[in-house]
């Protein structure tokens, strides 16, 4: 997974969390048709000032927040990214350009304005389906990253990213401690759904799954959010085709739980 390295860009997830980056088994993620999520509206979002349809942003005004959300439930065939930073992008033809230089296909795209925010929608699929792979998934939200950071340096402060890639650390910390949540609750016979909430870093998807297959359950499908500081994310795990009993469950939320709140910890000790 190579990403740019020039001083606003993302590199390697493993050269960001400075150490290797957990490997998962490529095209582990079995998922699954759509189950009627409720409606989302979530999104980051990126654009270069010259891109038809960008928003100038003056000295006064309030930086909003960047969210991008990565939704491999809604669409059978594709995987869905929803982008927005307040009324700010334009025609996102950066970011377009930037997940076609991935390998990935932009089958088609959306855009619609609520209030002060404007919220794009891209289905992406890599060769001719949606995307399975966790390396590619968490390089397409780094990517996502890295490109609002070198287009709109003011997101900076924002994003979790800004204090290792961006002109402007956050002001606001995340004590891991008291920012990370982790839930597991029955969605059927056959599969479980798993919560987590926790300060976002480089490479967080991957640890995540990491621990879960570690636990030897299966990841069958991931909606993955990213929220300024925040990740929340969604994953509809099961053990051996069906929902997770109460101890396996205790299991995956104490160690997901003791890992993500001191990200330091030897990944053998859990």
């Amino acid at each position: 997974m190579a990403l740019a390295t020039s001083h606003h860009r993302l590199v390697t997830t493993a050269a960001v969390a400075g150490a290797a980056a957990p490997r998962v088994p490529r095209g582990f993620l079995r998922f699954a048709g759509p189950r009627n999520p409720p409606p989302r509206i979530c999104c980051l979002s990126v654009n270069s000032a010259n891109v038809l349809g960008a928003s100038s942003a003056t000295a006064d005004d309030a930086v909003p927040q960047p969210v991008v959300l990565i939704d491999q439930d809604s669409d059978r065939d594709a995987t869905i990214v929803q982008l927005s930073f307040g009324d700010r992008l334009g025609a996102l033809l950066d970011t377009m350009k930037a997940l076609k230089d991935l390998g990935l296909d932009v089958t088609k795209g959306s855009v619609a304005t609520d209030s002060s925010v404007t919220q794009t929608k891209f289905h992406i699929m890599r060769l001719g389906r949606k995307v399975e792979d966790p390396d590619m998934l968490e390089t397409i939200r780094l990517t996502i990253i890295n490109n609002l950071l070198q287009y709109h340096p003011e997101s900076s402060e924002k994003l979790a990213m800004g204090e290792f890639f961006g002109i402007k650390a956050p002001e606001k910390k995340i004590d891991v401690e008291v920012a990370t949540h982790v839930i597991v609750e029955d969605d059927g016979p056959k599969r479980s759904m798993l919560y987590i909430e926790t300060a976002d870093r480089p490479g967080l998807l991957l640890e995540v799954i990491k621990i879960i297959t570690d636990v030897n359950c299966d990841v069958e499908s991931a909606e993955i959010d990213t929220e300024g500081l925040v990740a929340k994310d969604k994953f509809h795990v099961s053990y051996r085709g069906a929902k997770l009993n109460s101890s396996l469950s205790q299991v995956l939320v104490n160690c997901l739980r003791y890992y993500l709140r001191r990200p330091e910890t030897d990944e053998d000790s859990y």
